[in-house]
């Protein structure tokens, strides 16, 4: 029986990682061979990468995009790491308000939340880009609410607040050096989903006219078939080395305060 049921489960994994494969990586692997082929189709170079590089307006896009999502990834972290847990410590009977609002940005058109949203911020914010800070928080705010949600309710977060608030500590001690460390997987969780909206956010950008790196790379794309090709990989590769890198420094930094703390305690 036991057999039977390793041999299934080793059936399943595999049926699994053949269907990623044919799903996933198949059509990126076709998509990166397509990027290194010369124009003609005859061999393979980084000609197309090389093009990509030297286009107008490449550094300052992709610098642009790469600016507003580290601000509303801050942005929406000071904004939601507080309410979530005030939500589930002092206000747990407004959760299922709060939950209905953070799905709204799914249910409203972006379109009527483009110009509503813009026409009803101040001027000051209407004649910058930073405008789409405010935006990209909204449209994140389902996959960091429930991001978030997910890694309060699997720690008792009421029992460590007591016991960090008996202790003498007072409210912003224990939110940076309990609550944090405690729900930190959410909260990387949510800045990668509120990073990688951000930097791929087309509609927004184009409905209010500013030039980030998605707005700019449907111009750039119409120049060069194979160059299209070559942005597409470059974003996907981009995305992956910066959420990579910061989930490894995370985690190297979780490291060496584990190490610091045994050493303490020693």
């Amino acid at each position: 029986m036991a057999a039977v049921m390793k041999i299934g489960k080793y059936t399943v994994n595999t049926f699994t990682l053949f269907l990623a494969a044919m799903i996933f990586f198949l059509p990126l692997v076709a998509a990166a061979e397509f990027s290194f082929r010369k124009p003609g189709g005859k061999g393979h170079s980084f000609v197309n990468y090389g093009w990509l590089l030297q286009q107008d307006g490449f550094w300052p896009a992709l610098s642009n995009s790469f600016r507003l999502a580290v601000l509303s990834g801050a942005l929406n972290l000071i904004l939601m790491v507080p309410t979530m847990v005030v939500l589930n410590l002092k206000a747990i009977r407004f959760k299922p308000i709060v939950d209905f609002l953070c799905i709204l940005p799914l249910i409203i058109p972006v379109v009527s939340l483009a110009i509503g949203a813009q026409v009803s911020m101040p001027e000051f914010l209407q004649n910058t880009d930073y405008e789409l800070v405010f935006f990209f928080v909204i449209v994140a705010l389902p996959y960091t609410y429930r991001a978030l949600d997910s890694a309060i309710t699997a720690v008792d977060i009421k029992v460590i607040v007591e016991a960090s608030r008996s202790l003498g500590a007072t409210w912003f001690t224990t939110i940076i050096r309990v609550i944090i460390p405690a729900i930190k997987s959410g909260i990387i969780g949510s800045l990668f989903l509120s990073f990688a909206l951000a930097v791929g956010e087309f509609t927004l950008t184009s409905l209010l006219h500013w030039e980030t790196f998605p707005t700019w790379t449907v111009v750039a794309a119409q120049q060069n078939i194979l160059g299209a090709i070559a942005i597409s990989v470059f974003s996907f590769a981009l995305a992956i080395v910066v959420l990579t890198t910061v989930g490894v420094l995370a985690a190297r930094k979780r490291s060496l305060n584990l190490v610091t703390e045994s050493q303490e305690m020693e």
